[in-house]
């Protein structure tokens, strides 16, 4: 009698989770947010470049130590890290380091250095949300 009631009481408490997995999924109960907003990472206003749309996503590789160069961005910049952690020198602006799973919409307009201070190469999503004459990354000097 007692196994019985243990493996009633068994079925009652896990038989409730299992309908769970097999509830259909809604479209929300799919998503995971990364990032959203209308400001990038240092507050400056978004705003997509004038002309026909040109969007580029590439995957970034940086080796531990290794840098990206000053440089900026005419256009948002979406960027998701996959693995190891990148360090971002806004200059005045201070710095921000970024780690695997973390999500950022990168300053527009602004100079900054990525370097990556991890000790495992630096993998990043990039998805620049580009148009017209607008260039994805501009070379600058140092500030």
């Amino acid at each position: 009698m007692r196994i019985g009631l243990a493996v009633v009481a068994l079925l009652a408490f896990t038989l409730p989770g299992y309908a769970e997995d097999l509830a259909p999924q809604t479209y929300q109960n799919l998503l995971t947010p990364l990032v959203q907003g209308s400001t990038d990472v240092l507050g400056t206003p978004l705003a997509y470049p004038a002309g026909t749309p040109n969007i580029t996503s590439a995957i970034v590789t940086i080796p531990p130590g290794g840098e990206t160069g000053w440089h900026e961005h005419e256009v948002p910049l979406f960027a998701y890290v996959l693995e190891g952690e990148l360090t971002v020198d806004y200059g005045t602006k201070g710095k921000k380091t970024y780690r695997a799973g973390e999500a950022v919409l990168e300053a527009v307009g602004w100079a900054h250095n990525g370097t990556n201070t991890g000790t495992v190469p630096m993998k990043l999503v990039a998805v620049y949300m580009g148009g017209g004459t607008s260039a994805n990354t501009v070379k600058v000097e140092a500030p």
